[in-house]
């Protein structure tokens, strides 16, 4: 019986022990692993993919991680880029599995849509590939080994799911045998920390991090994690939503109202996540 095929990348760069744990371990634990990542810290680019052209091809290195027998490469783009190589198969055939991770640092509540290890789950749902994206709490010192094990754990989940499931992870910064289990969240309100403009300067933007000393609810992310959880949440990316009045094919009138999840109106996966491939 032939592996399961998984891609493994990062937005913190090629040389990250997250990334370097997290391979290794899934290698052991009997997958196909193909590293695939930025030469370069690409946090924060969301599920941009860069400049691309063919007047500007992608600088490529083949590097390698000790202890892993599978193959790695770094690239100057951004980890969704690093995903439609993949799928595109520049570096082997077509993996099954996509896993991004493990981040610096938690990825919960809005933060997902600026997060770069999610944006190449979400790449990855958006070419059609069961994806997963791991994050671990700060701590002194980092506990990737809990993290990397947690990700195992949840893998199979992800292997027999449904075309284009995305499940978001999050972990504590503590101990294996520390973390209380593993819960089912949603997306909490805010992150743990917000960006601030420190200083504006005639040539520079100063921005710094705070604390949000937002309470989450109990059913979040950011809250499960707070009380030793890691925490899973399912993720889908392009939505379409549909309100009573104007549907699709419809004209366009002035009178009409946008439609709003906001509004209570009606969330569609768009219709190319319907189609295999």
């Amino acid at each position: 019986m032939t592996a399961t095929r998984v891609l493994i990348t990062n937005d913190d760069g090629v040389d990250s022990p997250g990334i370097h744990t997290l391979a290794r371990h899934v290698e052991r634990a009997g997958y196909e692993v193909l590293v695939v990542a930025p030469d370069h810290d690409a946090s924060g680019t969301g599920a941009a993919l860069g400049r691309i052209s063919p007047d500007h091809p992608v600088a490529l290195t083949r590097t390698s991680i000790g202890g892993l027998a599978g193959r790695v490469y770094a690239i100057d783009g951004p980890p969704a880029l690093c995903v439609m190589a993949s799928n595109l198969e520049a570096f082997s055939p077509r993996p099954d599995i996509v896993i991004s991770g493990i981040n610096a640092g938690l990825n919960t509540g809005r933060s997902a849509l600026h997060s770069g290890t999610i944006g190449a789950a979400l790449a990855a749902q958006n070419f059609g590939l069961r994806a997963l994206s791991v994050s671990l709490a700060r701590s002194e010192p980092w506990h990737w080994q809990t993290a990397a094990a947690l990700a195992v754990e949840v893998l199979p989940a992800v292997v027999d799911g449904p075309d284009r499931g995305l499940l978001n992870l999050n972990v504590p910064g503590v101990p294996p045998d520390d973390v209380r289990g593993i819960r089912w969240t949603g997306l909490a309100t805010f992150n743990s920390v917000r960006g601030v403009v420190s200083k504006v300067e005639s040539d520079k933007l100063h921005f710094e991090f705070e604390d949000t000393g937002h309470a989450p609810d109990g059913n979040t992310d950011l809250a499960a994690v707070r009380a030793g959880y890691a925490a899973v949440t399912s993720i889908q990316g392009t939505v379409e939503v549909w309100g009573p009045i104007g549907g699709p094919g419809d004209p366009f009138e002035r009178g009409h109202r946008v439609h709003g999840a906001t509004a209570g109106h009606e969330l569609r996966a768009a219709k190319s996540y319907l189609v295999s491939g």
